[in-house]
């Protein structure tokens, strides 16, 4: 008797500590995905003062596309920047008299800034 509540006693702390460890993992994935900005929020923040007055509503009306690093972008971001394809955040509304759209290159990492351009008029 006193052998088997030992194993049960075992056998609950066993148990418990799984649940624990469970929600311990869940919680900590939880609060990464959360902290995590949104891509456009990224590179708004990297704005300028005199870019982000150039953007009427909001950040979120942009586009956010994944796309192959060629010629013409190696051109707009870092030299430094060694992968073969790059996030670009096109701020809609933000063209002016003499440039087109306002273009931000964030890294796949989803954090790094790595260039930025204006569309052609």
């Amino acid at each position: 008797m006193n052998k088997l509540i030992k194993v049960l006693l075992v056998v609950t702390i066993g148990v418990c500590s799984i649940f624990i460890l469970i929600g311990i993992v869940s919680f900590s994935s939880i609060s990464k995905t959360e902290n995590q900005l949104p891509i456009e929020m990224i590179a708004f923040n990297s704005l300028s003062d005199e870019e982000s007055d150039l953007i009427p509503a909001s950040p979120k009306d942009s586009i956010v596309k994944n796309i192959p690093v060629n010629n013409e972008i190696k051109k707009s971001i870092s030299k430094t920047y060694n992968k073969d394809k790059v996030y670009s955040v096109t701020f809609n509304h933000t063209e002016t008299d003499t440039t087109g759209n306002l273009v931000i290159f964030v890294g796949l990492d989803k954090k790094t800034v790595v260039g930025s351009k204006y569309q052609p008029k």
